[in-house]
């Protein structure tokens, strides 16, 4: 599949935004305003109206030279950091139309929609959706279609009336396009033009060797010509080479009714759990999205324990998260996507016979459940701890865990008890050996006699966690004569100058 790159330029983002910001947009770019920014030399203009373009300010240009030109202008400070957190919104809200969408600079947006036009029926039905809902939005777009970004993105801003291009035209149609629509800088743009070479079309034929004289190399009028043209590979902010699983639902009139994400819902599992099955992959993090008209997202979210591409049980999971948590439809919704954002490899197979669920599954299925419906704090499972005191290797984690690369954790010694006690209880030695091994001690008020023994194995003390009076421990293997097995150990030895005699504990019991 050709790969198609959408270029999504907003060229009036920073003054219709200010605009919309007001009661009345309309009359607001009506009046001759300007917006500002601080320059070394001045107050520099960001942006204007309709109206203050008329008396002559323009984007760029210092304030004060615009003003001796019309005195009635009126300035405002201008809200960079605002348009950007807007534009990084405008991304997230844009994945509506394709799930790979990136920020293309000051005011323009990026998206792969390879493969996505014909659920907007084709291409130009997929330009006419964004345009119209960024217009009903108060902002003005251009939409452009290519196969290369550089292509797209000059015939967005340069194209008289930009359409869907493809590959055996892309040459003839960028031909007649200003030099700018290379992405070069104003230098460079200056330069060509004072060489004569005023449209895309006039470097065909130039030698290269020609023009690398008066150009850097990353400034190469030629190359960048080659990049729109595909003949080069672009770099390009890495895109995601493994789409993720999703399913997509417009909606032709915004709806408002609550029940609505539900409905969608039923509708999006079985398209996404069919993808899976073909990719043969397991969901483990899911996000249903609702995209608003106003531009804002609704969302809920569930996690699975261990990959699955079960509808029923994706589909149960969903409609718990949207009964507990729903989705507000505010002024209307308009689409619906449900994506799952962290996969993991599931192959087919057949667990059991009859094909009933194994109980790795069932108690799965039943951790998920119960997170949606207690809340995931409410649900804890043990998990490893990094160390190496015994009772320290272990603890309570999140019941369905969402972490994608949770930190490895090495796993007990083999030799550990099967029962390990919560905490080491001391006993009382009432006889030992010139070793130190007692061969006779009380615990829990009953008296063992030991009749073999094993060890010891030394576990010094974490001096990163623990104070330095901290003492090394000796473990043994045990076994009395009754044959009950133990897990003992002596804390510290003789003359460690940490304390006073060695004392001696229970740590865990053998089957």
């Amino acid at each position: 599949m050709n790969r198609r790159i959408c270029s999504l330029w907003l060229p009036n983002l920073a003054i219709e935004r200010w605009a919309n910001g007001s009661d009345a947009p309309d009359e607001a770019l009506a009046r001759p305003v300007v917006l500002t920014l601080e320059g070394r030399h001045g107050q520099l203009i960001h942006a204007v109206t309709p109206a203050a373009a008329e008396r002559g300010a323009r984007p760029g240009g210092r304030l004060t030279d615009a003003r001796a030109l019309d005195p009635g202008l009126e300035a405002e400070q201008a809200d960079v950091a605002g348009e950007e957190a807007w534009l990084r919104a405008a991304a997230r809200w844009a994945s509506r139309w394709s799930p790979l969408v990136e920020v293309d600079g000051a005011h323009a947006l990026r998206l792969d929609v390879s493969g996505v036009a014909h659920l907007f029926g084709d291409e130009k039905g997929l330009m006419r959706d964004m345009e119209a809902r960024f217009a009903a939005m108060g902002v003005t777009a251009r939409a452009a279609i290519a196969p290369t970004a550089g292509a797209a993105w000059g015939l967005a801003r340069y194209a008289a009336e930009p359409r869907p291009v493809h590959d055996e035209e892309l040459a003839r149609v960028l031909a007649p396009l200003p030099i700018a629509a290379l992405r070069l800088s104003a230098v460079a743009n200056h330069m060509l033009v004072r060489l004569g070479l005023k449209q895309v079309g006039d470097l065909a034929g130039v030698p290269r060797k020609a023009l690398a004289r008066r150009f850097p190399k990353d400034e190469h009028p030629l190359d960048a010509l080659d990049r729109a043209l595909g003949r080069k590979p672009e770099p390009l902010t890495p895109l995601p080479e493994d789409p993720p699983p999703r399913a997509l639902l417009p909606i032709k009139e915004p709806v408002v009714h609550p029940e609505a994400a539900a409905q969608a819902l039923a509708r999006l599992v079985p398209p996404l759990a069919r993808e899976l099955a073909t990719r043969k992959l397991g969901a483990r993090h899911l996000v249903l999205t609702a995209f608003r008209v106003d531009g804002s997202l609704g969302e809920v979210q569930v996690a699975t324990s261990i990959p699955t591409r079960a509808p029923d049980h994706l589909h149960r999971l969903l409609s718990g998260m949207l009964e507990r948590q729903g989705i507000d439809p505010g002024f209307g919704i308009d689409a619906f996507a449900l994506e799952v954002r962290w996969w993991e490899k599931l192959d087919s197979a057949q667990d059991a016979l009859l094909g009933e669920a194994t109980g790795e599954t069932a108690v799965a299925a039943l951790i998920d459940r119960l997170s949606v419906r207690l809340g995931p704090s409410k649900v804890r499972r043990p998990v490893r701890v990094d160390s190496h005191v015994p009772e320290r290797a272990a603890g309570w984690g999140a019941g369905v865990d969402t972490d994608p690369s949770p930190p490895a954790v090495a796993a007990p010694p083999a030799d550990q008890p099967t029962r390990l006690l919560d905490a080491p209880e001391e006993v009382a030695v009432i006889y030992a050996t010139p070793e130190g091994l007692p061969r006779r001690f009380v615990w829990r008020r009953k008296v063992h006699d030991i009749a073999r023994a094993q060890g010891p194995r030394r576990i010094s003390p974490e001096w990163w966690r623990e104070r330095s009076t901290a003492r090394l421990r000796d473990y043994y293997k045990v076994e009395d004569s009754e044959g009950r097995r133990f897990w003992i150990f002596r804390e510290g030895v003789v003359g460690d100058g940490r304390g006073g005699a060695p004392l001696w504990f229970v740590h865990g019991l053998f089957a």
